[in-house]
């Protein structure tokens, strides 16, 4: 399919939804404008990467979930949804009308700043990056594809001398704050 007639298409599916919006204000998963699409399978990809040969998002939304099939990728995509849908309301926040684009939202990087300096240090001496964007949420899971952290826990315990195998999350933030308690004051 041509670019310019998805990008149509996906416009009049987010512009009808939007409209029948108004006839309610609890809406589900059916009120939201949803494409499918089916992929092509990358043989050469390692075994350990997780492929769909179905797709499924919510149009204008960041909401997205990968299946066999077309029925597996939308029940997929149904409890991704239900998911984020609980998210918003517990927070207190109103859900997005169907049809409408939702910003992409980034997480804190209020504990990582309280930690600038070990933010770049680490950036270039422990995952080997020039440079790179890190936030309250992200961990050492967010810099490789190996199966386990642990050539980075053991570069982590070589550039700063400090174990930090034992923080479960592998968030950066968390690990800084051990980083920095050790140092001598």
């Amino acid at each position: 399919m041509r670019p310019q007639f998805a990008e149509l298409r996906d416009a009049s599916r987010r512009f009808w939804k939007w409209c029948r919006s108004f006839a309610k204000t609890d809406w589900e998963l059916e009120d939201y404008p949803v494409s499918v699409r089916k992929q092509k399978l990358d043989p050469d990809l390692p075994a350990r990467f997780t492929q769909h040969q179905y797709w499924a998002r919510v149009l204008g939304w960041r909401i997205e979930a990968g299946g066999a099939s077309k029925a597996e990728a939308l029940s997929v995509l149904g409890e991704q949804f239900a998911k984020r849908k609980f998210s918003w309301l517990d927070e207190g926040r109103t859900l997005p009308r169907p049809g409408v684009r939702v910003p992409i939202e980034f997480a804190s990087q209020e504990r990582i700043s309280a930690r600038a300096e070990f933010a770049e240090d680490f950036i270039h001496r422990v995952l080997g990056y020039s440079s790179a964007w890190i936030s309250d949420e992200s961990s050492l899971w967010d810099f490789h594809f190996e199966e386990t952290n642990d050539a980075l826990l053991a570069r982590i315990k070589e550039v700063y001398g400090v174990d930090v195998s034992d923080i479960a999350s592998a968030r950066l933030c968390e690990i800084f704050e051990r980083i920095a308690e050790a140092q001598p004051k």
